[in-house]
């Protein structure tokens, strides 16, 4: 055999190998490709129930929001005429029970 025909039946095998090689990376990437799709569909998923999530939350905080004026509303509207409750309160049990309702509303706050 010649050195021409040994040049080109080597630069074959080795085109064949590259050409093996080269489809092999490119089912990997469509394997990995794959994935990737699936798993970025499952975090859409995920992000909607999530703002689902958010959006029941906020119409809850809403809704709770609302009952609470109503009933300060409620309390205010049957405490009008009321003797008791129009007379002052001494300085260190109003500043007592202004700290105490502070604490409950910084302990429930979630901003």
């Amino acid at each position: 055999m010649n050195k021409t025909n040994f040049t080109i039946a080597f630069a074959f095998i080795l085109l064949i190998y590259i050409i093996g090689d080269l489809l092999h990376d490119k089912q990997s990437a469509r394997n990995e490709v794959q994935q990737l799709s699936e798993k970025l569909g499952q975090l859409e998923q995920t992000i909607l129930r999530n703002n689902q999530l958010i959006a029941d939350n906020e119409q809850n905080k809403q809704s709770l929001e609302n009952q609470s004026l109503q009933n300060q509303e409620q309390i205010h509207g049957q405490l009008k005429d009321n003797y008791c409750a129009n007379q002052l309160v001494p300085m260190p049990i109003s500043g007592s029970l202004y700290n105490r309702a502070k604490s409950l509303r910084d302990a429930t706050n979630t901003r």
